[in-house]
């Protein structure tokens, strides 16, 4: 399958040959849009029911105490979700570049994710170190927020309503880090390995897209995602980037 190519090792080649970029280009072009036309196809289908199910409970709302009526929303719903996220991700590596503050924009991005911590009326707290000597970077902005709140929310359903989750960046020469670590439940180290891979999930009512999403999008802009983690005491994702 094309997700289990090395982006980076594919873009090489593609620098290097002449001949396999035109036809790597065109068979990526080729994919996209059959993930794209299969993903819209049952969109609007979809969409049809969850309307028929939503006009049903309005005009007959004892359906609400039927068996397995709630589980069948559920499931929609799900399905909807998965949607998004697949087209999202077939969309991964497609960047759109601006040159942008990325000590700004990891500051908009704890502040909002503070705020949301604050809406569920938990213990969760988030404690960040930003410094101002990170410059500019070019990159896709509304790609880069994506990963980085995918990643913050994943440490908060880690800690689950008391824990502490840290944001922190740094640069070196010209290589920006950012950590993004929590204290909440960790990963076992046999899932290590494959949580990067697409719909591989070992939470409840997720699609295994988000961090595949995410890999995608850090390694089109040429730089890498990791993590370490230890069952019970927490995990960090470290990201490098180019800047």
């Amino acid at each position: 399958m094309l997700y289990n190519i090395n982006i980076n090792k594919m873009n090489q080649l593609m620098e290097e040959n002449k001949t396999a970029k035109q036809i790597i280009s065109q068979l990526l072009e080729n994919h996209h849009t059959a993930i794209s036309t299969i993903a819209h196809e049952i969109r609007n289908p979809l969409t049809l029911v969850s309307s028929s199910l939503q006009v049903m409970q309005i005009q007959h709302p004892e359906v609400k105490e039927f068996p397995h009526w709630k589980q069948t929303l559920d499931d929609v719903e799900f399905m909807r979700q998965l949607l998004e996220e697949l087209s999202t991700f077939n969309n991964g590596n497609v960047l759109h570049y601006s040159v942008f503050s990325i000590e700004k924009l990891l500051k908009n991005i704890a502040v909002s994710f503070a705020i949301s911590l604050e809406e569920k009326n938990g213990a969760v707290k988030l404690t960040s170190s930003i410094p101002s000597t990170l410059g500019e970077i070019t990159g896709d902005k509304i790609k880069l927020e994506e990963v980085f709140f995918n990643l913050l929310k994943n440490a908060s359903d880690a800690v689950g309503t008391t824990g502490n989750i840290t944001l922190t960046a740094s640069r070196r020469n010209d290589t920006l880090t950012v950590l993004i670590q929590d204290d909440g439940c960790g990963i076992p180290s046999e899932h290590l390995e494959s949580i990067f891979e697409p719909f591989k999930t070992y939470k409840t009512g997720g699609t295994g897209l988000g961090l595949a999403l995410s890999r995608r999008i850090i390694e089109s802009h040429n730089g890498s995602i990791s993590v370490s983690s230890q069952p019970g005491k927490g995990s960090t994702f470290t990201i490098k980037l180019p800047v």
